[in-house]
């Protein structure tokens, strides 16, 4: 009795073939056209029949989510009192200002660098350099002192660069508290080690039981900000870590899934941002709509390879930080890596797109660690491999084009 009720209504057995055998459709060996213009009364039953399906398969649906709603637990977020945050960078600051807005109580301290940005954020309520237009909540607080926006923290949010993450954390790590769980945000690969962030953190802290959960998923940071619908995942090898950063997290437009997938969700979402320079460089060519579709579904394609063969589920890559992550970075133009892409595509040179960008497109220094990783793991990769060698300034993207369109036509896997 219990597992029925927690049983999406679409498993209910109302929805199955033998409710269809009771309620026929008109009959196809007439046309459709016949049957509504010779007796319109004949085919009204039918209509509202499936009208009948699909609205109790949504009310349905409502109440078996009103009931999970009922039971979910809040005791995680009434007992967090300090998070703080990696990072003042565009997205460090959008999850900070979601965190602090689901509670007023809650302090949320933000650890930056820059002393322009930690003021503006402490007079101001905005982030000066990423969101001016927005005003940030009022215990959103700002420190440059590691130590202080450290101390007594719950939870902490890294949101630093990947490639600048090993010697941040060693400069911190005697201010880290050893149960101190860390919820990455940071994607992408170091590059020369090829390490995720889940190596990263526990290693440049000196802790290899520091808790880590990798957050990822398709969310630009300006949505958040704006409060739009947007869905994530939460990763971590501790089920129970998992289910409270969901709780922590989740809120009317913020969906928290969580997975115990930790490398899929990793790698997935360091290599869609490789993909994404790919996409934009389709683009920039303006090699049109279908050699976009098939460069995206050759590159999910290759993610899954190399992720599989890490050890990753296949599931998770389908997912929304595979997938989902994938499809809005690649077709969508507010992201940095697919900006570089289109540049590169219309013949701008990698050091003058790099040298005008204040964010960090973590694509580009991924592309290589991507590489030696699927050499190591023995997978081919030919549009992420593509991808390196233009940036590494080896093959012109018109050349790269060439050579993938004339690859031996094979049998699809």
């Amino acid at each position: 009795m219990v597992a029925s009720r927690l049983q999406p209504p679409f498993l209910n057995p109302l929805f199955s073939s033998n409710y269809y055998s009771s309620h026929p459709l008109p009959s196809p060996s007439r046309p459709t056209f016949l049957a509504l213009s010779a007796n319109p009364q004949e085919t009204s039953e039918p209509a509202k029949d499936r009208q009948k399906v699909v609205r109790i398969a949504w009310e349905k649906l409502v109440r078996w989510s009103r009931s999970w709603r009922s039971k979910a637990k809040t005791d995680v977020l009434e007992r967090t009192n300090k998070v703080v945050v990696l990072g003042g960078g565009s997205f460090g600051t959008a999850m900070a200002a979601h965190i602090a807005a689901r509670k007023a109580q809650l302090e949320v301290n933000m650890l930056v660098r820059n002393s322009q940005v930690c003021q503006s954020i402490n007079e101001n309520h905005c982030n000066c350099k990423y969101f001016p237009e927005h005003k940030l909540p009022e215990n959103v607080i700002a420190t440059t002192d590691a130590r202080a926006a450290l101390l007594g923290a719950d939870y902490c949010l890294h949101a630093v660069p990947v490639q600048f993450s090993s010697s941040f954390l060693e400069g911190i790590a005697d201010s880290v508290d050893p149960t101190l769980p860390f919820i990455s945000l940071s994607k992408g690969l170091e590059l020369n080690t090829f390490r995720m962030m889940s190596q990263i953190i526990p290693q440049a802290l000196g802790n290899p039981r520091q808790p880590f959960i990798a957050l990822s998923g398709p969310s630009f940071a300006l949505e958040l900000m704006n409060k739009l619908p947007t869905a994530m995942v939460v990763a971590s090898k501790d089920k129970k870590l998992a289910n409270a950063t969901q709780q922590l997290l989740a809120s009317s437009h913020l969906r928290i899934s969580t997975s115990s997938d930790v490398t899929g969700v990793e790698i997935a979402g360091a290599l869609k941002n490789v993909l994404a320079i790919a996409a934009g460089i389709v683009e920039g060519m303006n090699l049109g709509n279908n050699s976009m579709a098939a460069l995206v579904a050759q590159g999910c394609s290759e993610i899954r390879w190399l992720a599989t063969k890490m050890g990753a589920k296949s599931t998770t890559i389908m997912g929304l930080s595979g997938t989902g992550d994938i499809m809005l970075t690649c077709f969508v133009n507010l992201s940095r890596n697919k900006t570089v892409g289109i540049r590169l595509g219309s013949g701008e040179k990698l050091d003058d797109i790099l040298g005008s960008m204040n964010q960090v497109a973590e694509g580009v220094s991924t592309a290589g660690a991507v590489i030696a990783l699927a050499q190591k793991y023995n997978v081919k990769m030919p549009v992420l491999t593509a991808v390196a060698r233009i940036i590494d300034n080896e093959l012109t993207p018109k050349k790269a084009v060439l050579e993938l369109m004339n690859l031996p036509q094979v049998e699809e896997v």
